[in-house]
């Protein structure tokens, strides 16, 4: 792994289609922009602010999100999600995520993410399914 340092960024965008509604994904039943696309999002965003310093095999999972979805977003509208780093522990990095649609915020809050070995992880989580 390449030094991860505090102010590494990236953002994420996408347009609201019909499969990312609350109505579509179940977790609620108006046609607006579903908290879990919006946290995906961010954590696209994060993911992607510190890909150039993964190496070999090794790549990000996120662990932790404490975020506030603040303003709804209707069908058609685009979104876009911004990642920062705020702290490096080791292995664990800290984020600073924020999210807008074209009239303003509509969500922000705090994302953790580990590096592990891509093999490793999923060898140990496969393994999981054969117990």
């Amino acid at each position: 792994m390449k030094e991860i340092k505090t102010g590494m960024n990236s953002t994420a965008e996408t347009t609201v289609t019909a499969e990312k509604l609350a109505s579509a994904v179940g977790s609620g039943s108006l046609d607006v922009f579903a908290t879990p696309m919006m946290t995906a999002l961010m954590e696209k965003a994060a993911a992607a602010a510190v890909a150039e310093a993964m190496e070999n095999d090794e790549t990000t999972v996120g662990t932790m999100l404490n975020i506030s979805h603040t303003a709804a977003t209707s069908l058609g509208m685009k979104v876009k999600a911004y990642a920062e780093v705020t702290e490096v522990n080791g292995r664990e990095i800290t984020f600073k995520v924020s999210a807008e649609d074209e009239k303003g915020e509509i969500g922000n809050g705090v994302h953790k993410r580990f590096v592990v070995f891509g093999e490793k992880f999923m060898a140990k989580t496969n393994a999981k399914a054969e117990k």
